[in-house]
């Protein structure tokens, strides 16, 4: 595309034509949805993949582990070239990567061909982290939250229905079919985001070496992404502890679900998504601080509620374990979601940088409080799990309230 293409701007605020950031919500919010399908898929096929790929069981863990790690680097390496090349351009190239990677994972022949997979779908599902910024920019900052509250919700609306959706799939076709399903998925939001983003030129020309080494002194300096980062670390967490283990001891008495009741039970939890939006309004409002005070009591009011679900009779203990999964992930998308409209406010020129360091922070954080949950599991059974999840929500609590003795921006 030559600099003279009338589609193509030199700056975010240079947007006056084309369309707007709130008729892209709703394809972005979709579009969002569907390539963060990608990041839990194999988490509930775990045991199947390992087993025709002849992974030994220590080493199971790779087959999600190799998904989130390649999620991470593509935080760190694809995600800020958002601050360098032309937006629409990368995005495209990025689903295309994320097409070719989920086709390669389904007919992986060996457990090394289907890591490298894998790790490349990771890395590729970061475009979702390319998509928020954009229409980050695209929207007037008196509706930059609302906006990137209800793209966020596709987010975690797709999150939340990866596992119950693989589950269901492999248990119709065999684990193979679930990434084939997913990347015809991402082929088919990609052709309307093809034909709808417009061309967005970043308007600075750093070079990407000098962009990478950016990310540090954001890191150093950014006291809004600081704050944030560390709440969405601990909240995050705490989602993690709840869902990496609640199968489990739904499987259990006095619940003795099975794998068709869980998914269901999954599916419950989505309802949750609705806080983004409004989450957002919130900040748009400057009510970012004691909306997170709000999020994060949610947070710990979800633990209790769950630790309260396994003393119940069976329809009592579900309603409460419904109800804890609700108020978990309202919870947690507010969280994010009040903290990626905070940081896209600080640094217009890093918006991309910014949400790849939020981002790949608290994802890390997830995977760190997934890997203790397993110890909790085994040490102390759902009681200490959710006394773990609890603990974290009340360090994102205390994060929260440390914002008022603070005169930082929100």
């Amino acid at each position: 595309m030559s600099a003279a293409d009338p589609s193509t701007v030199a700056c975010p605020s240079c947007l006056a034509s084309g369309p707007t950031a709130r008729q892209l919500t709703p394809l972005l919010t979709l579009a969002c949805g569907v390539v963060a399908l990608n990041l839990t898929a194999a988490q509930p096929l775990v045991e199947v993949i390992a087993h025709a790929l002849g992974l030994r069981l220590a080493a199971a863990g790779l087959v999600t582990t190799a998904t989130l790690l390649g999620y991470g680097a593509g935080m760190v390496f694809l995600v800020p070239l958002t601050d360098l090349l032309e937006n629409r351009r990368l995005v495209l190239w990025t689903l295309a990567l994320d097409i070719a990677a989920l086709m390669v994972s389904a007919w992986s022949p060996s457990a090394p061909v289907y890591l490298v997979a894998a790790f490349a779908v990771g890395a590729a599902t970061s475009s979702i982290q390319m998509l928020v910024p954009m229409v980050a920019s695209l929207a007037p900052e008196v509706e930059r939250g609302r906006v990137v509250g209800n793209v966020m919700s596709g987010v975690m609306v797709g999150i939340l229905l990866s596992r119950p959706l693989s589950t269901l799939i492999a248990h119709a076709f065999g684990w193979r079919a679930v990434f084939v399903a997913f990347a015809v998925a991402v082929g088919a939001v990609a052709l309307p985001l093809w034909r709808s983003l417009p061309a967005l030129q970043p308007a600075h020309r750093l070079r990407y070496a000098a962009l990478v080494r950016s990310l540090w002194p954001l890191v150093r300096d950014e006291r809004v992404l600081q704050r944030h980062a560390l709440s969405a670390v601990l909240a995050f967490g705490a989602f993690n502890v709840f869902w990496t283990v609640v199968a489990l001891r739904l499987a259990q008495p006095p619940f003795g679900m099975g794998a068709q009741g869980i998914a269901a039970f999954a599916m419950a939890g989505v309802g949750g998504s609705v806080i983004a939006p409004i989450a957002g309004r919130l900040g748009d409002r400057g009510l970012t601080r004691p909306a997170n005070v709000a999020m994060h009591l949610l947070i710990m009011a979800a633990l209790a509620l769950a630790w309260m679900a396994g003393r119940q009779s069976p329809g009592t203990g579900l309603v409460l374990m419904v109800a804890a999964s609700l108020l978990l992930d309202v919870g947690t998308v507010g969280d994010q979601t009040l903290g990626r409209r905070a940081i896209n406010v600080v640094r217009p020129e890093a918006r991309g940088r910014l949400n790849g360091l939020f981002t790949g922070t608290f994802f890390v954080g997830g995977a760190a409080a997934s890997s203790l949950t397993g110890v909790a599991w085994a040490v102390g059974g759902w009681g200490l799990t959710c006394a773990l999840g609890a603990a974290l929500g009340t360090g994102a609590l205390v994060v929260s309230l440390s914002a008022y003795r603070r005169r930082a921006r929100p």
